[in-house]
């Protein structure tokens, strides 16, 4: 039995997989993981979240949007579901007044809105008991994809510089900080202090962001600079670890910066190694930390 059958077979149930897909490569590497085991999973669009919903086309879906969660258990159900692995992004907070009610969305509702008070990680806390509480047992996504999960140390040609490292510090300092208060998972730190924080817009929009910044106030003229993605701290670990791929290489190196450092182990990095080949085409390094590491060791 493979190391990925292994740790799957651990989440007890012998029925069907679903694959809530939102936003992101993340949902795809691990529908298709599926799929190449020889499961058939069942996947959910989330709509206006998946960039592109004909990825999907070839596997049994529903399209449902996040105001639609009423309609999710009975369609686990006759798709035969007792897993679900929630992969990628859902940037979209639900609209109260147009949410679809059932029963078992009703009986949920205090926890749904405690979540929604209390932010993303707390809102999904509230998803995961409801769907539990309805005999849906919810899977991580490195349970399926372990090998896309970030190794420790330099993975590029290109290492960060003692400067560097000070950015690494600072931006991760100020990464674990709004994790705490689940605003959002990634910082980036120009000349030793933070810049720029994630929030709502993802690491896109801070990415963009600081590529503005370049251009005026204290930031015109430095150089280099780090994007810093880390595990929230009381983070839920079975949905929304923090990923980069491809596309966030070139995100950072437009926004000027020397590279990118991610939690090992607790981070995703799709398409692992077109994200590696392109950061050294570019020139920026890629590193996974390790947990609780001190970036200026």
């Amino acid at each position: 039995m493979s190391r990925t059958e292994s740790k799957l077979a651990q989440a007890e149930g012998g029925g069907r997989i679903a694959v809530i897909a939102g936003g992101g490569a993340l949902p795809v590497a691990v529908a298709r993981t599926l799929q190449q085991r020889g499961d058939a999973p069942f996947v959910v669009i989330v709509s206006e979240e998946t960039e592109d919903e004909d990825t999907f086309r070839d596997l049994d879906r529903i399209i449902l949007s996040v105001e639609q969660i009423g309609l999710l258990l009975p369609a686990l159900r006759k798709a035969g579901v007792d897993r679900l692995i929630m992969a990628g992004n859902v940037t979209r907070r639900p609209n109260l007044r147009r949410i679809k009610w059932t029963v078992p969305v009703v009986l949920a509702l205090p926890r749904l809105a405690a979540g929604l008070l209390r932010g993303d990680d707390g809102l999904l806390r509230a998803v995961i008991e409801l769907l539990e509480t309805n005999g849906i047992r919810v899977v991580g996504p490195h349970e399926i994809v372990p090998d896309l999960l970030a190794p420790a140390g330099i993975l590029t040609r290109a290492g960060p510089t003692a400067q560097d490292k000070r950015d690494i510090a600072a931006a991760s300092e100020a990464a674990l900080a709004i994790g705490r208060l689940d605003i959002g998972q990634a910082a980036v730190a120009i000349g030793g202090r933070a810049v720029a924080l994630e929030d709502i817009e993802g690491t896109d929009g801070l990415l963009r962001r600081t590529a503005d910044l370049r251009s005026h106030g204290r930031l015109a003229g430095k150089k280099r600079g780090v994007l810093v993605k880390r595990r929230k701290p009381l983070q839920e670990k079975r949905v929304d670890l923090p990923a980069i791929g491809p596309d966030t290489i070139v995100a950072a190196q437009a926004a000027g910066l020397a590279g990118v450092a991610v939690d090992a182990g607790n981070s995703f990095i799709l398409d692992f190694d077109s994200t590696v080949a392109r950061a050294d085409e570019l020139g920026l390094f890629i590193i996974g930390l390790e947990p609780g590491e001190d970036a200026q060791r």
